[in-house]
């Protein structure tokens, strides 16, 4: 791990810039010191849930939520608070991906067929962003606002909620495994598909208000069943959460107002260093390992979510 973080924060010196300011930050806090000491785990919560969320195309609420419900954490506050952590490593993420897709041809020029191949298994990106993220900011947009009552009585018994949804989550991961090593990929979005992203984006969305996870798994196992790139399919659903998430932050920013700041501090940190080296993480994990331990987690935390 610490051989991934040195070569992504010397390969791009302006984290070390981001890095540097955050520490001026803290440090410019009354009782740095001790509000150090309080919360520098939550440094590592970050890490962890923004890997999972940028690798999986799962939001980091999968891990986010059940945490901050382990210390006790309001509903409201948990929720609020997942939202603004994903905006900042959902963020390193869309970025980090973006990036190695436009790095595809640079990075294949040693073979120039394999490059067309591997860039023709990105062509439907765009435009499946362009179907999904506008359905997906609509999906929570109604949530928040013209399902609010509902979407405060879903928040009420947030552990239930959370935990059938995980369930279904994991046998969905566990489901998508079996077509990760598939030869015959999909490369072109059908009627069929636009129609059917649509609707999942949106109501994908509506979850994703409720429970702050939701819309970017959905999406990436849909497609990976669809018989698209699995890599491709991980990376317009990371791209899609970020822009979700940060389209659902503004209520709780100026409206909830239950954000944990000192949380986000430490944990939003620790989510863009995982958001930025979750791809390095998947080069030295195969896809199919990660999966199976995050859904085998995953399942285990929606299975003690419904039971306490």
């Amino acid at each position: 791990m610490l051989t991934i973080l040195r070569r992504a924060f010397s390969s791009h010196p302006y984290r070390a810039t981001i890095a540097t300011c955050w520490l001026i930050l803290i440090f410019s806090i009354p009782n740095s010191f001790q509000i150090i000491f309080d919360y520098v785990g939550f440094l590592f919560v970050g890490i962890v849930g923004a890997i999972f969320a940028n690798s999986t195309g799962a939001g980091g609420g999968v891990v986010f939520v059940p945490f901050f419900n382990q210390v006790d954490m309001q509903n409201t506050v948990s929720i609020a608070t997942s939202f603004a952590i994903q905006c900042c490593g959902m963020t390193a993420g869309a970025l980090t991906w973006h990036h190695h897709r436009q790095s595809l041809g640079i990075d294949n020029n040693a073979n120039t067929n394999k490059a067309i191949s591997e860039d023709a298994q990105w062509l439907y990106v765009n435009k499946g962003l362009l179907i999904t993220i506008p359905f997906s900011i609509l999906g929570v947009l109604i949530a928040q606002f013209g399902l609010s009552e509902y979407t405060q009585q879903m928040q009420t018994s947030l552990h239930v909620a959370f935990g059938v949804f995980s369930i279904l989550l994991a046998i969905a991961i566990y489901g998508s495994i079996p077509l990760l090593k598939s030869r015959k990929l999909t490369k072109n979005l059908l009627p069929i598909d636009i129609l059917l992203l649509s609707v999942i984006a949106f109501f994908g969305g509506i979850i994703t208000a409720w429970l702050s996870v939701g819309v970017g798994e959905l999406v990436a196992v849909y497609l990976i069943l669809r018989g698209f790139n699995v890599t491709s399919a991980i990376a317009l659903a990371v791209i899609l959460s970020a822009f979700t998430v940060w389209s659902a932050i503004f209520h709780h920013l100026f409206i909830s107002q239950a954000i944990y700041w000192h949380v986000l501090l430490f944990a939003g940190a620790g989510a863009i260093v995982g958001g930025t080296v979750a791809k390095r993480v998947v080069l030295y994990f195969s896809v199919v390992k990660l999966k199976l331990f995050f859904a085998t987690w995953v399942l285990i935390m929606g299975i003690t979510g419904l039971i306490t």
